[in-house]
C-alpha cells in the first residue's frame, strides 16, 4: 500500500472513536505546548536580563572603595573610601585597555523647581559618565568638559525627574535648587528603565563633578564613591579589571597576602552568568515540560495496544488473503504517529496562545521560537514511532489461524 492509502485507512481507524483519541493525544498536546511555552518564557527572560544589563553600560566595569577589616570584621563594598580622585587620575594615564573612566559621586537630595519638590539622587560625574554609560540626552544636551572646567552650576535630569518636576512642560533651561543652590537643566537624558537590582535609573540627576565637590561633598571632597570605567571591547574586560587591580593595589602600598580595599565588577562576566543562569532555567523547564511527552507516549501506546486486541480478527483476514507483517506493522506504525502528529499541531497552536496569554496577561516577555516549535512537532511524531513501535510490531507477528479465531 502507498502511504495515502495508509494515511487514509489511519484517518478512518481512528474517527471510529474520536474521544478516544482526542484523549490519547492529550498528553502530547500538553507536553508540546508546555515545552514551547517554557522555552519562550525561558527566550524571554534572557532578552530581558540581556536589556537591563545593555542598560548599565558598554563593556562596563565599575569600580567600588572598600572592604574593610577592621579588628576581624569585614565590611563589604563601599563600606571605606580608599579610593579619591588622585587614584582615578592615576588609572586613566596607566591602564591602558579602557577607553574612558568617570568617578561619581552620589548624595539623597531633595530638589525644588518652582511649587514642586522630588526627593531623588544626584549624582556628581564627569562627561565621560555618559559615554561609559551609553546614556544620552533626549531633550537638550549633556554637560561638557568646559562646564567642568568652569564649575558651572548646570544639571541633566533624569525622565523621572523631569516628569515629578515639570510635568509634560519643557524644563530646558528652567531652574531648579539642590541643597538651595541654583541649577539651569540643560538636558532630559533617555530612558533606562529599572536596573537589574529593580532600581529606577532614571530617578536621578547628573551634575559636573567639580560643582559636586565645590558645593555638595562637604570634607570628603576628595574622595570617590564609585568609578565607572569602559574597556576597549568585551575581549579587553578581564585585562582591564587585572590591570587596573594592579595600579590600585600599588597605589594602595598592599601586601601580596593583603586583601584588596576596592572591589572592581566587571558586567561582562555577569552577564554570562546571568545566560548561563536562564539557560539553565529553560533546560530545566523544558525537561519537565518534556515529561508529559512521555506520559503522552505511554498513552500511545496503550491505545495501539487496545486497537490490536479489538483488531485481531480483523488483521489475521488481511494476513490469511496475502497482507504481510511488514504491511501490518507500518499500518498500525502509521495510525500511532497519526495521532501523535495530530497532538503536536494541537499542542504547538495551545504553546503559542498559551505564550501570547502569559505576555498579555502578565506582563512576562515571551518569545515564540519557531525553531522550537517545529522541533517540538519532529518530536512528537517521533514519540509516535517510539511508543507505536511495540503495539505494531505485536499486531504484525499474530498467526493468522489464532488471529481470525479471536472472538
Amino acid at each position: 500500500m502507498n502511504l495515502f492509502t495508509l494515511l487514509r485507512l489511519a484517518l478512518r481507524v481512528i474517527s471510529r472513536n474520536k474521544a478516544r483519541a482526542m484523549l490519547t493525544v492529550l498528553g502530547i498536546v500538553i507536553g508540546v505546548a508546555a515545552v514551547i511555552a517554557m522555552v519562550a518564557l525561558g527566550a524571554g527572560a534572557q532578552q530581558n536580563i540581556a536589556k537591563q544589563i545593555a542598560s548599565l553600560g558598554s563593556n562596563l566595569i565599575i569600580i567600588i572603595p572598600g572592604t574593610t577589616n577592621i579588628a576581624g570584621v569585614r565590611g563589604g563594598g563601599g563600606s571605606s573610601t580608599t579610593v579619591d580622585v588622585d587614584d582615578i587620575d592615576a588609572l586613566r594615564r596607566e591602564v591602558k585597555s579602557i577607553t574612558h573612566l568617570a568617578p561619581a559621586n552620589r548624595q539623597q537630595v531633595q530638589i525644588v523647581a518652582g511649587d514642586a519638590n522630588w526627593g531623588t539622587t544626584v549624582q556628581g560625574t564627569t562627561p565621560a559618565f555618559y559615554v561609559v554609560r551609553d546614556w544620552r540626552t533626549d531633550v537638550g544636551t549633556e554637560h561638557s568638559e568646559l562646564d567642568e572646567a568652569a564649575h558651572n552650576k548646570v544639571c541633566v535630569l533624569g525622565k523621572t525627574v523631569a516628569a515629578q518636576l515639570f510635568g509634560t512642560d519643557d524644563p530646558i533651561d528652567q531652574w531648579v535648587r539642590i541643597k538651595k543652590v541654583p541649577f539651569r537643566v540643560i538636558g532630559v537624558l533617555s530612558s533606562k528603565g529599572q536596573s537589574p537590582m529593580g532600581q529606577d535609573q532614571d530617578d536621578t540627576v547628573v551634575i559636573p563633578f567639580s560643582v559636586f565637590r565645590q558645593r555638595l561633598a562637604g570634607t570628603q571632597r576628595d574622595q570617590i564613591q564609585v568609578a565607572y570605567a569602559a574597556a576597549l571591547d568585551a575581549d579587553s574586560s578581564q585585562a582591564a579589571v587585572d590591570e587596573m587591580t594592579a595600579v590600585l593595589r600599588q597605589r594602595h602600598h598592599l601586601r601580596e597576602s593583603a586583601d584588596d580595599d576596592f572591589s572592581i565588577r566587571n558586567l561582562a562576566d555577569m552577564a554570562a552568568a546571568s545566560r548561563e543562569v536562564a539557560d539553565s532555567m529553560t533546560l530545566l523547564l523544558g525537561s519537565i515540560a518534556g515529561v508529559s511527552l512521555l506520559v503522552g507516549g505511554i498513552g500511545i501506546m496503550n491505545t495501539m495496544l487496545v486497537s490490536v486486541t479489538e483488531r485481531t480478527r480483523e488483521i489475521g483476514i488481511r494476513l490469511a488473503v496475502g497482507a504481510k507483517s511488514r504491511d501490518i506493522l507500518v499500518q498500525f506504525l502509521v495510525e500511532a504517529v497519526v495521532l501523535s502528529a495530530f497532538g503536536g499541531a494541537i499542542g504547538v497552536l495551545v504553546g503559542w496562545l498559551v505564550a501570547r496569554l502569559l505576555n498579555d496577561a502578565t506582563g512576562w516577555v515571551t518569545i515564540f521560537d519557531p525553531t522550537v516549535a517545529a522541533l517540538a512537532f519532529l518530536v512528537s511524531g517521533a514519540v509516535g514511532v517510539f511508543f507505536g513501535f511495540w503495539p505494531a510490531r505485536r499486531a504484525a507477528q499474530l498467526d493468522p489461524i489464532d488471529a481470525l479465531r479471536y472472538e
